[in-house]
């Protein structure tokens, strides 16, 4: 199977987005990509409630999700949609960021809800409160497909590799980590969280990232690393995006994944342990 990763610059309009998605979901069809997946918040990536407030949807009612499931139908592929940012029922109002694997016919295998918030404070000036925004997931998630067992997680989950582990053991062999880093922490630990995370499992680690300068009608701009990862299960970088939106191609063969785990087999091998007294 060959999967492409698209790396894009999203702003705050989602029907702007639409357009740029598609334009590079297209040109990974061009070069006959049969699993094609796209970062974080694909529809809408901005730092304002307001904003999100005005143009955020349910499920049912998003666009991009609707325009992503068509596109899928229509080229008879697989897609993961990085995630989409939706409104909820929640009484509090905040929003899910949620993550689709679309199978060919358009139909939605699987969701995932992001369980862990990016809640941080990086610099003085560089402070994220996603759970202000956002409720997190409390599932984990892994998908069969013909080409090999799908387990989903967003940006943020990358650091708990415990989650990796789980998914791991419940037969995944591809991970994906649509994301929207922080430019300054995906500098420091992007690569490495992604390549420890894959020979931590034996599993593919495929992150599709945004990057740069992200336009925003309301609120301030925000900035992202871009450099969209492939990772082997032996934890060589098989692509990298750099940083301009574009697309980057890797071939999946699951009999590397059974060779990096026959040669280091540490997920059979985790043995329990007390906690420090």
């Amino acid at each position: 199977m060959k999967a492409a990763l698209l790396q894009l610059t999203s702003g705050d309009d989602p029907a702007a987005n639409i357009a740029a998605t598609s334009a590079r979901f297209d040109e990974a069809v061009g070069l006959g990509a049969g699993f094609i997946l796209t970062p974080e918040v694909t529809n809408c990536l901005s730092t304002s409630r307001t904003r999100q407030k005005e143009v955020l949807t349910r499920e049912a009612d998003d666009e991009t999700l609707a325009a992503l499931r068509t596109k899928a139908r229509d080229a008879q592929v697989w897609c993961l949609i990085g995630s989409v940012a939706l409104k909820t029922d929640d009484p509090d109002g905040r929003f899910a960021n949620r993550s689709f694997l679309i199978s060919p016919d358009g139909a939605i295998a699987a969701r995932y809800d992001k369980i862990h918030m990016f809640d941080v404070q990086v610099s003085e000036s560089e402070v994220y409160r996603e759970s202000d925004g956002y409720r997190p997931g409390d599932t984990a998630v892994t998908t069969e497909t013909p080409f090999g067992t799908v387990g989903l997680t967003v940006c943020y989950d990358i650091r708990f590799p415990n989650l990796y582990r789980t998914l791991a053991r419940n037969g995944a062999e591809i991970l994906t980590v649509p994301s929207a880093f922080s430019a300054v922490t995906g500098a420091a630990h992007w690569e490495t969280l992604l390549r420890a995370r894959a020979i931590e499992t034996g599993s593919y680690v495929l992150a599709p990232a945004q990057t740069g300068t992200h336009p925003a009608t309301r609120g301030k701009q925000r900035q992202t690393y871009g450099h969209s990862l492939a990772i082997g299960p032996w934890g060589d970088i098989l692509a990298d995006a750099g940083e301009a939106p574009g697309v980057i191609c890797v071939d999946l063969n699951r009999k590397d994944v059974e060779e990096a785990r026959r040669r280091i087999p540490s997920l059979r091998q985790a043995n329990r342990f007390d906690d420090p007294e």
